[in-house]
């Protein structure tokens, strides 16, 4: 019984030696490919947003931030990023801890719900939100009847954001929470802690990190969010557009400075974030690789 899984071990370890012992010759050109492709799709577009913003000068730039549309773009932006995030921290630590730690019907079905829109158009959950609660879908009548506005405000904003960023946390946690199992809350358990101080004091920590890559990148979608955010904001300037929308409106006018400016400053909250990532992972380096080997 041990020859079979020595053959069929063998060829795998092999295979691994040979991809990480490759020529110098290779490796060269496997970086140059890997730096290139970077280049292009990566840094050469920031590199022309940022030159673009900046053509006619820091005070043109300001200008064009300091408009009472893009300041309004801008902070409804991150009202509808501050809203949205501790949503879905909330669904995705809920979600996480229910089908890592318990089994019961309709745990693959729900799943599957949480990777819905990964596969669905963010424009198509725009229009489903329009059919529930536009003035001829589905709720539109009782929502006017009662004085209530979803769409085309800040509450539609926010829930189409939910939609489209919800699957981050919970993908981020549920294999994590798999990983590490159940031994830990039990043994808290058999110490005298409830239900509260066990999530708190022992479940908390050890998802950390992951939640903290969920965050991250549930909120960089949240605030470059475009498809579902036009269908249900109305495009309202000044009043329901956020900064991706306003960005397009700009340029469809020909304001190059007044687009890219408010693009540069998408792009610099997306380099912030991943600064602030990168200088986490360097300060607590040696505990998220424990976590990550748990």
């Amino acid at each position: 019984m041990a020859d079979p899984e020595i053959k069929s071990y063998e060829p795998y370890h092999e295979s691994r030696s040979a991809a990480v012992t490759e020529s110098r010759p290779a490796q060269a050109v496997l970086m140059a490919i890997a730096f290139a492709f970077l280049g292009v799709f990566l840094l050469l577009p920031l590199i022309i947003v940022f030159h673009e913003a900046l053509a006619k000068g820091i005070g043109a730039y300001v200008q064009a931030l300091s408009e009472p549309d893009a300041r309004s773009a801008i902070h409804l932006t991150l009202l509808v990023a501050a809203i949205s995030v501790p949503l879905n921290v909330v669904f995705g630590i809920s979600a996480a801890w229910a089908i890592a730690k318990f089994e019961f019907k309709g745990k693959a079905f729900l799943t599957t719900l949480i990777d819905l829109p990964f596969s669905v158009s963010p424009v198509i959950s725009g229009l489903v939100y329009v059919l529930l609660f536009g003035a001829q879908g589905l709720l539109g009548d009782w929502l006017k009847g009662h004085g209530i506005q979803i769409l085309f405000a800040v509450p539609g904003i926010v829930l189409a954001t939910v939609f489209v960023t919800f699957p981050f946390v919970a993908r981020e946690l549920i294999p994590l929470m798999q990983e590490q199992g159940n031994g830990d809350e039990e043994a808290a358990l058999s110490l005298g802690a409830n239900g509260w101080q066990t999530f708190w004091y022992v479940t908390l920590p050890n998802i950390k990190w992951g939640l903290l890559y969920g965050v991250l990148l549930c909120n960089a979608r949240a605030m470059g969010e475009f498809g579902a955010v036009s269908v249900v904001s109305g495009h309202i300037r000044g009043l329901t557009n956020t900064m991706p929308l306003h960005v397009e409106i700009l340029y469809n006018e020909y304001n190059a400075v007044g687009a890219f400016a408010v693009a540069s400053l998408l792009a610099g909250l997306a380099l912030v974030t991943l600064v602030l990532k990168t200088l986490l992972e360097m300060r607590y380096g040696a505990e998220l690789a424990a976590t990550r080997g748990h």
